[in-house]
C-alpha cells in the first residue's frame, strides 16, 4: 500500500526589531493540489514532491505559506495555518497516516507564541492519534530552533550551504529519510545542543569560518558514525529577539543517542573557542569611496558594493537610499542599485519612456534608515517584474522557487546611476534580476548589493572587487545595537561567555 504522508509548509524568517506586522495577504498561499504545483520549480517543496513521486507515497497535501522576510508575524497567520492542518489531519486520519513532512523554515516568530515551529509540534503532538507518528522535514540553515521542535521530530533535516544551493536537496534527503523509517519500521531518535552564540548573517558563509569548519566537522561526524543519519549545523537569525535564537546543533541517529550527543558537544565547544571568528565588522562607506574609484580608475569592474543593513534577505525593505546618494554625489557613472519602492514605481506609471521626472527615491519604508534621495530621474522602460531564475540552485530559489516576481517595475537614470524599482522587495541573488530588465550586470562599473552573503553565488562570479560596508539600516552586523529583551543569556557578543560555567 502507498505510504499516507501528510504534507505543508510554513515559511517566514522574522525580524522582530522591525515596525508593523506581518499579516495573511503578505503571504503567497497554496492549499491542496494546489502544492503539486511546485513540482520543478527548484524549491524544497519540490524536492519533497520529487521523492514522494519516486517513492509512489499517498500525498495528502494541506497547505503552504510563506513570505519574504519581515517583520513579526500576526497570530492569525499562525492560527489559520493550524485550522488549515488540524482539519485536514482529522479528515486524513480516518483512512490512515503513515507520516507528517514539514517544508520549515526555523525562525519564525508571532506576538503570542515567539517559538512558532515549537508550538507547532507540540500543537500536532497533542492530535488524537498523531502521539507515534513519525515527522520529517526540512529547515533554513537560518533557524532559531528549539528543544522541543528538535527531540519531538524524527528527521528534520536543514541546508548545510549559504548561499542555500542545496535547499532542494535538503528536502529530498529529508523525505528519503522518511521513507526509510516508513519501509524499515526503524525509527531514529533526535538529540539537540543551544550554543551561547549569536552570528550576525555577514558572519554565516559556509565558504568561510566559523562555518566552514563546523559544517566540516559535522560531515566528519556522518562519516565516522553510519547511525547518524544527519548532523545539523544552524547559524540562527539574529534579527529575531527571541529566547532561541541563535547557533544550535541537532543529530538525527538509529544508534545511541549519548553517542550523538558527545558529537554535538564537540561542535559547541568549536564554536565557543573560535566565536572571535564571527565577530565581524563592516567597512564605513566612507573609507571605501577612494578603494572603489581607484577600481573605476584601473578598469577593475564591476564593483560591488554590498549593504548587509538593508539586506532584502534578512527582512529589511529594500529601500534604503545611502549608496544610491554616494554614487550620484560621487558622479559614478554606468553604474546601478536597486531600490523597492513601489510608490515611485506607481508615480512613474503615466510616463512615457524618455521622459523625465523628479521623485523622492527610497528611505520610506524603515526609521533606520537614510531619508529619500531627491532626483530628476529619466524613465528608460516599464515592466511587470517578473522573471525566471538564471540559476535554478539560486538561494532565492529556496524561498521563491524559480518563477519570481517583482511587481511592476520601472528603469529609470539620474546622474549616470541606472535604478531598477520594484514594488515588491527582492532579494537580489540572481542576475536574472537585472538582466531581465535590459540591465547588464558585467557591463556596470559600481552594482549597490542589499544583501550579506547569499548574493555571493550570482555576483563573485563577475565582480572585480566587493566592499562590504556599514550603512544605516535595521540589519545592522553590530548586533550589540539591538535592544534585546528574549534571548538567552548569556549569550556572546553580547556578554562574556569566557567563563567555564557557560559551558
Amino acid at each position: 500500500m502507498p505510504k499516507r504522508v501528510l504534507l505543508a509548509g510554513l515559511f517566514h524568517e522574522t525580524h522582530t526589531f522591525l515596525d508593523g506586522a506581518t499579516g495573511l495577504s503578505d503571504f503567497s498561499l497554496r492549499v491542496g493540489d494546489e502544492l503539486f504545483g511546485a513540482a520543478g520549480d527548484g524549491s524544497p517543496l519540490s524536492g519533497v514532491l520529487e521523492v514522494a513521486g519516486a517513492r509512489d507515497w499517498s500525498l495528502r497535501p494541506v497547505i503552504d505559506l510563506r513570505a519574504t522576510p519581515s517583520a513579526i508575524v500576526d497570530d492569525a497567520v499562525f492560527n489559520f495555518f493550524w485550522d488549515q492542518l488540524a482539519a485536514a489531519y482529522e479528515r486524513e486520519r480516518r483512512s490512515g497516516l503513515d507520516g507528517i513532512f514539514l517544508v520549515l523554515h526555523g525562525a519564525m516568530a508571532c506576538p503570542g507564541f515567539r517559538d512558532v515551529e515549537g508550538e507547532l509540534i507540540d500543537r500536532i503532538r497533542a492530535l488524537d492519534g498523531a502521539r507515534e507518528l513519525p515527522i520529517c522535514g526540512v529547515l533554513d540553515l537560518h533557524g532559531n530552533l528549539s528543544r522541543r521542535t528538535i527531540e519531538q521530530t524524527q528527521g528534520l533535516i536543514a541546508y548545510r550551504m549559504n548561499p542555500h544551493a542545496d535547499a532542494r536537496q535538503a528536502a529530498v534527503d529529508a523525505a528519503l529519510l522518511l521513507d526509510r523509517i516508513l519501509t524499515s519500521g526503524r525509527c531514529p531518535v533526535s538529540v539537540f545542543e543551544p550554543c551561547p552564540l549569536m552570528l550576525p548573517p555577514t558572519a554565516t558563509a559556509t565558504a568561510d569560518e566559523p562555518m566552514r569548519t563546523l559544517e566540516d566537522l559535522a560531515r566528519k561526524a556522518e562519516r565516522e558514525d553510519p547511525d547518524l543519519a544527519a548532523v545539523n549545523v544552524f547559524a540562527g537569525y539574529s534579527f529575531a529577539d527571541t529566547h532561541d535564537t541563535g547557533v544550535s546543533f541537532s543529530a538525527v541517529t538509529f544508534g545511541d543517542p549519548a553517542r550523538a550527543r558527545r558529537q554535538l558537544l564537540r561542535l559547541r565547544d568549536d564554536a565557543i573557542a573560535n566565536r572571535h571568528q564571527a565577530h565581524v565588522v563592516d567597512e564605513f562607506l566612507s573609507d571605501c569611496i577612494p578603494m572603489l574609484l581607484d577600481c573605476i580608475a584601473r578598469g577593475k569592474t564591476p564593483v560591488a558594493l554590498v549593504e548587509p543593513a538593508d539586506n532584502i534577505g534578512g527582512g529589511a525593505p529594500g529601500d534604503a537610499p545611502t549608496i544610491l546618494r554616494m554614487l550620484v554625489d560621487n558622479r559614478i557613472s554606468g553604474s546601478a542599485v536597486v531600490l523597492n519602492d513601489p510608490g515611485a514605481v506607481a508615480a512613474l506609471a503615466r510616463c512615457a519612456v524618455g521622459e523625465s521626472s523628479k521623485l523622492q527615491l527610497g528611505g520610506k519604508a524603515s526609521r533606520f534608515t537614510d531619508p529619500p534621495v531627491e532626483l530628476d530621474v529619466t524613465l528608460v522602460s516599464h515592466s511587470d517584474g517578473r522573471f525566471e531564475l538564471e540559476d535554478r540552485e539560486s538561494h532565492l530559489a529556496s524561498m521563491s522557487g524559480v518563477r519570481i516576481d517583482m511587481g511592476p517595475c520601472a528603469v529609470v537614470r539620474a546622474a549616470g546611476v541606472t535604478i531598477l524599482l520594484t514594488s515588491k522587495k527582492t532579494p537580489p541573488f540572481d542576475l536574472g534580476q537585472l538582466r531581465s530588465q535590459g540591465i547588464e550586470p558585467e557591463r556596470l562599473s559600481v552594482i549597490g548589493v542589499k544583501a550579506a552573503v547569499a548574493h555571493r553565488r550570482a555576483y563573485d562570479r563577475i565582480v572585480k572587487a566587493s566592499f562590504t560596508v556599514a550603512t544605516p539600516g535595521p540589519c545592522s552586523s553590530d548586533l550589540l545595537s539591538f535592544p534585546y529583551r528574549h534571548v538567552r543569556r548569556p549569550i556572546d557578543p553580547l556578554d562574556d561567555i569566557a567563563s567555564p560555567a557557560v559551558r
